[in-house]
């Protein structure tokens, strides 16, 4: 490895991977920007730039888990990661249910993330995000905005379920396809 200072970059770059993180981001954004159009409603720019947003801080953040998480993995998951990594193989039968198991937390762990993001982007892109008034209301008015609160929380979560499943489903397929 090069050093620098605590910095340590390797000599080996996995440029597959880096190529296939890419190809997985760019059949995500349009199937997500899609459902985003569809079920929210959002115009299409828009429905694009939050398909992007979240896919790329969920992508950075769940790369950043994985750096984190991968120095304290026992050496036979490393040994097998690195198999997979390099040669998409693995040495043991045993590791292919474990994939599968963490394949499912990955994807609920993305899901979760991509609707707190979404979450996060749609109230901070408010023009009135940062004004501060009160408004007084009636008691009928406050019930009538926080049951479409709700509603449009059950529309976000299960919007952004569809574009999930549908986005990972075309990145499996895309897996699938690369093995052969």
């Amino acid at each position: 490895m090069l050093g620098l200072g605590n910095i340590t970059i390797p000599r080996i770059l996995p440029l597959g991977v880096i190529l296939l993180q890419v190809l997985f981001l760019l059949a995500a954004i349009p199937i997500e920007g899609y459902i985003l159009h569809k079920s929210l409603k959002f115009d299409k720019k828009t429905s694009i730039f939050y398909a992007i947003s979240i896919n790329l801080f969920s992508s950075t953040i769940g790369w950043i888990l994985f750096f984190f998480l991968e120095p304290i993995l026992p050496i036979d998951f490393k040994s097998e990661l690195i198999s997979y990594v390099f040669f998409h193989t693995f040495r043991s039968q045993q590791s292919q249910a474990l994939l599968i198991v963490t394949a499912f937390i990955i994807f609920f762990l993305t899901f979760i993330m991509k609707f707190f993001l979404l979450k996060f982007f749609m109230i901070s892109l408010q023009e009135n995000f940062f004004v501060n008034y009160k408004i007084p209301e009636d008691n009928r008015l406050k019930w009538q905005r926080n049951s479409g609160l709700k509603l449009q929380n059950t529309n976000l979560v299960t919007s952004i379920l569809i574009g999930n499943s549908l986005s990972y489903t075309a990145i499996s397929i895309i897996i699938l396809l690369s093995r052969k």
